[in-house]
């Protein structure tokens, strides 16, 4: 399909046109709403994404938003659905291997790694508390309120992280409304997944709720050189739980203490690999770095035929797990009808082991078993409320993580020993402050500011010696913002968001080998976003968004992976970056019955030349789309019958920061279709709905990475599932 250039002078041309057409629709809505008093069948959501309650519409950035009834509906489980209905959103997964890895990337910014000197570009929040680490983050969406997907730079409430935008997950607090409710689905493929939430008001004071539940799932292959092994390709369990109590000794005084856990096993995630048979490979001609490897020539035929079963001999890298759990305490206290202060204070410990077999053969020549950890804990104190004609949000904020990366033991490079032993401690802290104020009834400023200041010291020993190294960063983020709400309730804004991400030291500095000084962070990464949108209700049947945007990212640190001597090695390669792109979304309830939902995101990413090197964004496709049918069938009696359809689309692209043809890491574009057919009785407490996920059974890459040698070749774990879901409340 021919490419589309959306040049400077495209990006003006597409920002005016979205001014004009809030006028054109200011118009039009009004005569509509003139000619049509019935009731709207729109929902408005009401969203935090500014740490402040307002309707969505209200909000001046690009954001979609599902609430938990939608999530369900359309078949949501977990982060990695929710990035295939979201403009400009693609969540993949990869990390070590991992079946539990969700990795959000937000136009063209993201991380595909999980080693504890990266850091996420796209922050992901659970009810205020910061995920530092993006292993076991593939949450099951239970018991959720809302989810929140802000896209752009969120640095000025969001701080470090979110230079590509941050997910909020908001779940269902506890309140005064009893409600049992249990859920079992059961399917092709092994699925069986049951799950409990549980609210009661104990006192006039005291309620709690509790979600627990347990998933599990077969694999796509088998191990076929390890008889043994204790799951296949693939395979996941996991059990969870989450128990929320709050105290709310007085109407403008509540304290909600939350722990969770999880605890998840299973086979490794699919994968194969593409051997480079030419007569430079490494694996071909059986020599690497001048020195024989000990399996000798290797061909793609040494690799499992079925591209789903592993060859690998190795059965320390066939199994993974990961486990979680959290504890945070968060006091809402009115200090006046206009004032109030919120504090959120949380712990957070996971550990997993995982790790790749890279030659993906029964020959132990490269292979890594790891474990890793990480603990990390937060504060935040804000003070918020309004001084007359002016809102305001404020607070000051603490990060810090203490981390380990392990592989060694079991692990091989060239069939010899390899080591790779990371430990990094990180400390963060900011304040900041948006201030908002009303010029007239119908517009709104606002802006913000906040200030970081990082530091990370690291440990690393690549099988030398340990090596040290520590630095610090500090950066002031703004935004500014407005609004403006037409006489229809069209909300026109424009913005300007600046973000920040501290630097990042080496994740495999193999580099140590040749370079003792190679063990250096990157600079300070800094983004500043300019964004022009309309957002709102049309009529009463039709509500839609729409935002142009430009993002100047500067240091952005692209990883590049090598075979280097010693091992599996991962540089920086720092670049400029420039994202344009435009996004919409839109509801439109066709009759009473029948309701379209559909998004639409393009972007356009340039990538300053490096020399003769013209990188470009990994895993970021050109086009996203989505849309989803739903339609109400009444039945005698009063019973409804929900038959809902969704579509998703995810363009072509590259697994790594170069469109090389020759280095074979082009993804191809993905088409799924999830389907979902729901009775309810009348005036009933139960529900059955037959399901499908991808229902065509789209086989897809989630990655590609070329390391000179050989193409990891990293698949989707997503094959298609059909099964029955039944859910009552008692």
């Amino acid at each position: 399909m021919p490419t589309l250039q959306l040049t400077p002078a495209l990006f003006t041309k597409l920002s005016l046109l979205t001014v004009a057409m809030a006028g054109l629709f200011n118009a039009s809505a009004l005569a509509q709403q003139t000619a049509d008093n019935s009731e709207s069948k729109i929902e408005i959501i009401e969203v935090t994404a500014t740490k402040r309650t307002q309707a969505i519409y209200e909000v001046p950035v690009a954001i979609s938003a599902f609430s938990g009834d939608a999530l369900a509906e359309q078949g949501i489980t977990d982060l990695t659905d929710v990035g295939k209905f979201v403009p400009n959103l693609n969540v993949t997964g990869f990390s070590a291997g991992h079946t539990s890895s969700a990795n959000p990337f937000i136009r063209g910014i993201g991380l595909q790694d999980h080693l504890i000197t990266t850091d996420p570009g796209v922050s992901v929040y659970v009810d205020g508390v910061y995920l530092g680490r993006q292993v076991g983050q593939n949450w099951n969406l239970n018991n959720i309120a809302r989810i929140e997907v802000l896209r752009g730079p969120q640095g000025t409430l969001y701080g470090r992280n979110s230079i590509g935008g941050a997910i909020n997950i908001i779940t269902k607090q506890p309140d005064e409304v009893a409600l049992n409710k249990a859920t079992v689905s059961v399917g092709t493929r092994g699925r069986l997944k049951g799950d409990v939430f549980v609210n009661h008001e104990l006192t006039d004071t005291l309620a709690f709720n509790l979600n627990a539940g347990y998933n599990e799932r077969d694999g796509l292959g088998k191990f076929i050189n390890v008889p043994n092994a204790k799951y296949d390709v693939g395979e996941t369990q996991e059990a969870y739980g989450r128990l929320s109590i709050k105290f709310s000794p007085q109407d403008d005084l509540s304290f909600t203490l939350t722990a969770d856990a999880n605890d998840g096993n299973g086979g490794l995630r699919p994968y194969t690999t593409l051997i480079d048979e030419v007569p430079t490979g490494a694996y071909y001609t059986g020599e690497r770095f001048g020195q024989p490897t000990p399996a000798g020539p290797l061909r793609n035929s040494d690799v499992a035929a079925n591209i789903y079963d592993n060859a690998t001999g190795t059965k320390e890298v066939t199994e993974v797990s990961n486990s979680a759990s959290g504890l945070s305490l968060t006091m809402d206290l009115g200090l006046t009808d206009t004032l109030a202060t919120k504090a959120i204070i949380s712990h957070r410990t996971s550990d997993y082991k995982a790790g790749l077999d890279d030659d993906a053969t029964i020959f132990s020549l490269d292979h890594y078993p790891e474990v890793g950890n990480a603990d990390q804990t937060s504060a935040e104190l804000q003070l918020n409320g309004y001084l007359g004609e002016v809102d305001f949000v404020s607070g000051i904020y603490y990060f810090t993580e203490e981390g380990s990366n392990r592989q060694g033991a079991d692990s091989r490079f060239n069939g010899g020993a390899n080591l790779l032993e990371l430990d990094q401690r990180s400390v963060s802290r900011a304040i900041f402050v948006n201030v908002g104020y009303m010029l007239t009834d119908d517009l709104r400023i606002a802006g913000g500011l906040r200030f970081n200041r990082d530091k990370k010291d690291v440990i690393a020993d690549v099988g030398i010696g340990a090596f040290t190294a520590s630095d610090s960063w500090s950066q002031l983020s703004y935004d500014l913002s407005a609004n403006y709400t037409m006489q229809n309730g069209l909300n026109v804004y424009t913005s300007i968001q600046s973000g920040y991400q501290s630097g990042q030291f080496p994740a495999r500095p193999y580099c140590l080998f040749g370079d003792p000084n190679c063990l250096v962070a990157s600079e300070n990464i800094t983004a500043v976003n300019y964004e022009v949108g309309l957002k709102g209700q049309i009529n009463n049947n039709f509500a839609m968004s729409i935002a142009v945007f430009n993002t100047e990212y500067d240091d952005l640190p692209y990883q590049v992976s090598t075979t280097a001597e010693g091992g599996f090695s991962t540089t920086n390669l720092v670049v400029s970056q420039t994202s344009r792109g435009i996004e919409w979304e839109g509801t439109w309830f066709v009759t009473d019955a029948f309701k379209l939902h559909g998004a639409v995101g393009y972007i356009d990413v340039d990538v300053d030349q490096i020399g003769a090197v013209k990188p470009v964004a990994p895993l970021t496709p050109d086009v996203t789309a989505a849309l989803g049918a739903t339609y109400k069938f009444a039945l005698e009696g009063g019973a409804e019958l929900t038959a809902r359809l969704d579509y998703s689309f995810r363009d072509e692209m590259y697994g790594e920061p170069s469109s090389d043809s020759g280095r074979f890491t082009q993804i191809d574009s993905r088409e799924l279709i999830n389907m979902d057919l729901r009775y309810a009785p009348a005036q009933g407490d139960w529900s059955v709905s037959l399901y499908a996920q991808n229902l065509l059974d789209e086989r897809y890459d989630n990655a590609r990475l070329n390391t000179g040698d050989y193409v990891l070749r990293i698949l989707s774990n997503d094959a298609r599932e059909l099964g029955v879901r039944y859910t009552v409340q008692f």
